[in-house]
């Protein structure tokens, strides 16, 4: 999910925050029947800055590539090893599988550009990108009220939703509304539970956190905590807490041959 940092913002050092990732990055179901119905009929999938697995489907071949040690250790037993392997440099033959998957980490690449085009390469099938909509992410409560200090490097780290299309060619995008009982615990999950927030065990399971300047994440819970406990939060995001889905955030790109 991660490598040293090359493209101007800081990276993610998995091999000291990926520990544990596995107990809260746990596939949503509804997420999960969304990325594997855009795989198709593919037999032989690639899954690129796989992590710890999450979402690898059981049913098909699956060759995993991750760079981080800490991270192929956090696999389940079930699951084949990852191979340590970059995005950009791929050890496979030009279209020798049959679908790649990049799931929640095209924004941690040096060079996402040269990733997508790895993917591309090497697949004759679908590729299958989800990412967040950087623009959508700008207007996020969490950030918009409480980190807008993260935005721009967002801006920087994430490709913009019609790049990752037109790096891959003849791509669609759907939105994947984000279920508010998602048991998955990436940083845009909570957005209908935000006393989630408080709890350092589930902000250690997201990336956004180390990547800030010192005292910003303090700084950013504590008035999260006051506004819950005096109620302005849900005088301005209440109507959330109804809501079955969000959407606009999650997106799935999905690149046919």
């Amino acid at each position: 999910m991660s490598s040293p940092a090359q493209s101007g913002h800081q990276s993610i050092d998995y091999e000291r925050h990926g520990h544990g990732y596995a107990r809260r990055r746990r596939p949503d179901p509804t997420i999960a029947a969304r990325i594997h119905a855009a795989l198709g009929d593919a037999r032989t999938v690639v899954n690129v800055g796989a992590g710890s697995g999450s979402y690898e489907p059981e049913d098909r071949h699956v060759l995993a590539f991750e760079p981080s040690e800490v991270m192929r250790a956090e696999r389940p037993r079930h699951l084949a090893p990852a191979i340590s392997a970059r995005a950009e440099e791929l050890p496979l033959d030009g279209q020798s599988v049959d679908a790649a998957l990049a799931i929640l980490t095209v924004h941690h690449w040096d060079n996402p550009a040269a990733g997508l085009r790895e993917l591309r390469r090497v697949t004759r099938g679908p590729v299958v990108v989800v990412t967040f909509d950087v623009e959508a992410l700008a207007n996020y409560w969490m950030l918009a009220d409480y980190l807008p200090e993260a935005v721009d490097d967002d801006r920087r780290r994430f490709p913009g939703v019609a790049r990752i299309a037109e790096l891959l060619g003849e791509a669609r995008v759907e939105s994947v509304p984000i279920p508010a009982d998602c048991v998955d615990g990436f940083f845009e999950a909570y957005w209908a539970r935000p006393e989630a927030y408080l709890d350092q065990a589930v902000r250690s399971a997201q990336s956004i956190w180390p990547r800030l300047p010192p005292g910003v994440e303090q700084r950013a819970i504590r008035s999260l905590e006051a506004d819950l406990t005096s109620g302005a939060w849900d005088v301005r995001h209440g109507h959330l807490r109804s809501e079955p889905g969000y959407d606009g955030l999650l997106v799935l790109v999905i690149s046919q041959p």
